[in-house]
């Protein structure tokens, strides 16, 4: 009796567990759960063309909504892996870079280096920070001043496509034009290496952003010279909050990479990872 009582529960269990696999439909594992799969590439434009589009608003530290039905596609170079990039992702297209603004934590988590996006810009708003271009929404802040900063993860979410993945490579920065108006314009927030350099504070117990005092910070961040570079012209600039902070900056020539920010007419390098400074080849 025990054992035909098994057989039955058995059958029941079965059917049960048929009647709802029939009831839920299969997921779907070709689209990305995150951003909008609903947006359709079209009027794609290079990122070195928008800009030039809004050359006007980015130079003047401006702001203006983007109206036109308009993309731009580009591969992710950084991101907040580390902290010393905060709630911002890099994107390149092999013509320029853009820094897009979202106020977000864990952005590398579904964005990683050389994740490929398609980014619907209609609705959204340019601007700059000390010269550099940014995509997000308008802040103003408690002084009255309006501009642009991060926008939310849910109108974030609206507006761009992941799309597949694309090898990352940083161009080598060319120190012969580290004074060159043109080029701080068509290469900020570009990835790029640094090659050959000395930080001029470095001497073994020297940590990148120190937060006792020791070390003049602006905005919660360090800036480090390098040796026989003006510092007006670069600088190595790190967040007290980067998960590197507190590690010792190396001696001897290495090869510093990162994205190459602008503000006004200096370059400052954000690390990424404390990977992201090796001895010099």
């Amino acid at each position: 009796m025990k054992t035909i009582k098994n057989i039955i529960m058995l059958t029941v269990t079965v059917l049960l567990a048929s009647c709802m696999a029939d009831e839920f439909d299969a997921p779907d594992l070709t689209s990305s759960p995150y951003g909008n799969n609903a947006i359709t590439e079209h009027n794609v434009i290079s990122i070195a063309d928008f800009k030039d589009t809004y050359n006007t608003v980015i130079n003047n530290n401006g702001m203006k909504e983007i109206t036109d039905d308009i993309q731009i596609k580009g591969t992710v170079v950084g991101n907040d892996i580390e902290g010393n990039i905060y709630n911002e992702v890099i994107i390149e297209d092999g013509t320029a870079a853009m820094i897009i603004c979202i106020n977000q934590g864990g952005l590398f988590g579904y964005l990683p280096v050389g994740q490929e996006i398609l980014v619907d810009l209609k609705g959204l708003y340019v601007g700059a920070y000390g010269q550099q271009g940014e995509i997000g929404v308008p802040y103003t802040s408690a002084s009255g001043s309006t501009y642009v900063s991060r926008m939310s993860r849910y109108i974030w979410g609206q507006h761009f496509k992941i799309l597949g993945k694309k090898d990352v490579q940083p161009e080598v920065f060319d120190v012969s034009l580290l004074g060159n108006a043109s080029y701080l314009v068509s290469h900020c927030g570009r990835l790029m290496t640094l090659k050959g350099v000395e930080l001029q504070a470095a001497d073994g117990k020297a940590v990148y952003a120190p937060s006792d005092g020791s070390v003049t910070l602006t905005s919660n961040c360090a800036n480090r010279n390098f040796k026989g570079l003006s510092s007006s012209n670069i600088v190595l600039r790190t967040s007290t909050y980067a998960d590197f902070a507190g590690n010792e900056m190396p001696t001897g020539k290495v090869d510093v990479t990162g994205i190459f920010t602008r503000y006004r007419n200096t370059w400052q390098i954000l690390m990424r990872t404390s990977d992201d400074i090796k001895p010099a080849e």
